[in-house]
């Protein structure tokens, strides 16, 4: 079950030991986009892999607003927009080896340059190497 937080847009709050909310801010330059919404079950199964590698997981798209979400060519039932997706980059591992060990995550997607994770509730798998 997801726990949801919302945190202020901007401001940087520790969530666990090696995460903080603002990383994971829609990336807009909206006005009206004042808010993260953060599914902390999600945050909690990175932090688990973070451990595990001993390396930092930067973020480079986690909560994403509606409009955002759209200029991003997003879908419409993108995880990101219900907050519990991410997508990953990992310092000294390509794409295909953390993708290769975040198979414990519902969503997984498989990109050349990142790598998409999330917490859906059911399995979902696609391939956007190139």
């Amino acid at each position: 079950m997801a726990i949801l937080r919302k945190y202020k847009k901007g401001v940087s709050t520790k969530i666990t030991d090696n995460f903080r909310s603002n990383e994971f801010d829609c990336k807009c330059e909206y006005q009206e986009c004042k808010w993260t919404t953060i599914d902390l079950d999600h945050v909690y199964k990175l932090q688990e892999k973070r451990k595990k590698w001993g390396k930092p997981i930067k973020i480079n798209s986690g909560y994403r607003c509606e409009k955002h979400n759209k200029d991003e060519g997003g879908s419409s039932r993108s995880r990101h927009k219900v907050s519990d997706a991410t997508d990953i980059k990992v310092k000294g591992m390509s794409p295909d080896k953390v993708a290769d060990d975040c198979e414990n995550f519902d969503g997984l997607g498989r990109y050349s340059s990142f790598t998409h994770i999330d917490s859906r509730g059911w399995k979902s798998r696609w391939n956007f190497r190139s």
